[in-house]
């Protein structure tokens, strides 16, 4: 069984909703003090509420940033280390899937201003997320950074569109470069590449699209959240002091590349 993280400071971007929100729960459960951040308001004012509730309000933050704006995610890490310190813990989560109602952009219809926002997201923001902890980890010699990416950038993509699919096929290049740099800091730098979830991003359960989710999947279901949260957890662990560069595919079965 996985030992309590004791006091460690954990944040988690995307982490008002979904597996973002499942995971600054399990991070809580294991002694974490976490400061999470959602752009939508009403998502960060309804999980500082639970939350809080749920657990000490001590330890928990929750503020509206916008993962597009440099200036924003300055001044979040800015506000949190004057507040309780530098953070252990990153786990970057936030993501945008841009869909219209018969599903993504079709290719040849991509505008460049929808490419560079969901570059600007799901890898800009990443980048700009782990430049603002490593400096701490560094010093502290040790770190644990956890991206999630999704099985749309580890197999053929049948639901997202391209730009989401390319932004988080790159993840895999970008944990290569940090690991090769700040593993001998003790820090570990991990990719858990979610299926199809349960979440407000997949839509309602019975859409068509989930039920051909379902039908290829394995496991005959789609995952929960919670599950998610637990591979992410677990890597941000003592525990998982070993495993550094890996990507571990949380999706039912639908894709093994064994």
């Amino acid at each position: 069984m996985t030992r309590p993280i004791t006091t460690r400071i954990a944040v988690v971007t995307g982490g008002t909703s979904g597996i973002g929100l499942a995971t600054a729960r399990n991070l809580l459960e294991r002694g974490c003090r976490v400061a999470v951040f959602g752009q939508k308001r009403i998502n960060v004012e309804s999980a500082a509420e639970a939350l809080s509730r749920d657990f000490d309000s001590e330890r928990v933050v929750a503020r509206a940033v916008d993962l597009a704006a440099s200036a924003q995610i300055g001044a979040f890490f800015q506000e949190l280390e004057d507040l309780w310190g530098k953070p252990e813990i990153l786990v970057c989560n936030a993501g945008m899937s841009p869909k219209g109602p018969d599903g993504p952009t079709p290719f040849q219809e991509i505008t460049l201003d929808e490419w560079n926002a969901v570059l600007s997201v799901n890898l800009t923001g990443t980048m700009l997320c782990c430049q603002a902890v490593l400096p701490g980890m560094v010093e502290r010699r040790f770190g644990r950074i956890v991206l999630v990416g999704s099985i749309a950038g580890r197999a053929m993509p049948r639901i997202a569109g391209t730009a989401y699919a390319a932004s988080k096929a790159a993840l895999a290049g970008f944990t290569r470069s940090l690991v090769s740099r700040f593993a001998a800091e003790g820090i570990t730098v991990n990719v858990v590449a979610p299926g199809r979830i349960a979440t407000e991003m997949a839509g309602p359960r019975d859409s068509a699209a989930n039920r051909a989710a379902v039908a290829r999947i394995p496991a005959g279901r789609m995952g929960e959240p919670e599950e998610i949260a637990a591979a992410i957890g677990f890597l941000t662990s003592d525990e998982a002091a070993f495993i550094n560069g890996a990507i571990v595919d949380v999706n039912g079965g639908e894709y093994a590349p064994l």
